[in-house]
């Protein structure tokens, strides 16, 4: 809990509106704005790289004037493309088609991050502390973003669906990218139809395809957000207590549910230790104390 506390303060404090949103009624906070730069950044970042790599092999040929319509297109597309799916399946509306303020600031610090003149290439120094970020604003949306829309569902069955939760979280935070490597949306050549990592051999062991849906089971059974995961804690803790080498009689009810904001901090420890794990193995670092070479991907893995 002495760890936990400053990680609840931070998350805390971190979504509380900021000026000048706030001067204009705009409930955007720091978390919301590092998640957006964040994303813009990494997405620009791959163009380049993947500019680079194409030019490298195949000049220029083929390659497609720089658009910032485009570019825009792809963040939203990474952003909203989940929410497009799940949202009417649940019978609800999307959030972009209830509000334009986020959609806005993507398209904002997008434009930003266009105009700069360069940014820096991705490297170890530079992902190693933004993995830990990813893994604080991909905490919220895993915990605190996607889990209403079923949580607080008009038809019982649907809001104390657990397999309904799950595969909401697990289309909502992955399908964004899914269709924008599907589409090659971020390479300099014309859209083309073509297999994503996610779905190729051993696609399924991307972290971020199954950290969503773990992750929000996780949040799930620590608050006991529906009857299923208060049963399930119960029957957990009662596997894992004993009593002079007998095992206690501890039901749901005996158990009780772990503080929202404390369960969000949980999660999001484990997501930053998860992804700078990550950072860690695909730059090699325990291999070499020198400093991380950039790190060549055809693809890249949600950030947001």
């Amino acid at each position: 809990m002495s760890l936990l506390s400053p990680l609840v303060s931070l998350f805390r404090s971190s979504l509380q509106p900021i000026a000048p949103f706030i001067w204009f009624n705009l409930s955007i906070s720091t978390l919301d704005l590092v998640a957006t730069v964040r994303l813009c950044l990494i997405l620009r970042q791959i163009r380049e790289q993947l500019y680079t790599q194409h030019v490298a092999t195949h000049g220029v040929k083929d390659v497609e004037q720089r658009s910032f319509v485009k570019s825009l297109t792809t963040t939203l597309t990474v952003v909203y493309a989940g929410e497009a799916i799940t949202a009417p399946l649940l019978g609800i509306p999307p959030s972009f088609m209830q509000s334009g303020v986020y959609p806005g600031l993507y398209a904002a610090v997008q434009g930003v991050i266009d105009a700069l003149p360069v940014v820096p290439g991705i490297s170890a120094e530079l992902e190693l502390p933004l993995s830990i970020i990813d893994g604080f604003t991909r905490a919220y949306l895993l915990c605190n973003l996607i889990p209403p829309a079923v949580l607080t569902h008009a038809s019982p069955a649907i809001a104390s669906s657990p397999w309904t939760l799950l595969l909401t979280s697990l289309i909502t935070a992955n399908f964004g990218f899914l269709l924008t490597n599907a589409l090659s949306m971020l390479h300099p050549t014309p859209y083309t139809l073509r297999t994503p990592p996610e779905l190729q051999a051993y696609g399924w062991t991307t972290a971020d395809v199954w950290c969503a849906p773990l992750i929000t089971a996780l949040y799930a059974l620590l608050t006991h957000a529906q009857p299923f995961w208060a049963e399930a804690h119960g029957v957990l803790v009662m596997l894992l207590s004993s009593d002079n080498g007998g095992v206690k009689s501890v039901g749901a009810k005996d158990v009780e549910a772990v503080d929202p904001e404390v369960a969000r901090a949980v999660c999001g420890l484990l997501l930053a230790g998860l992804f700078a794990g990550r950072t860690v193995k695909n730059f090699g670092l325990w291999k070499s104390k020198g400093t991380g070479k950039k790190l060549v991907t055809e693809e890249k893995t949600k950030t947001q």
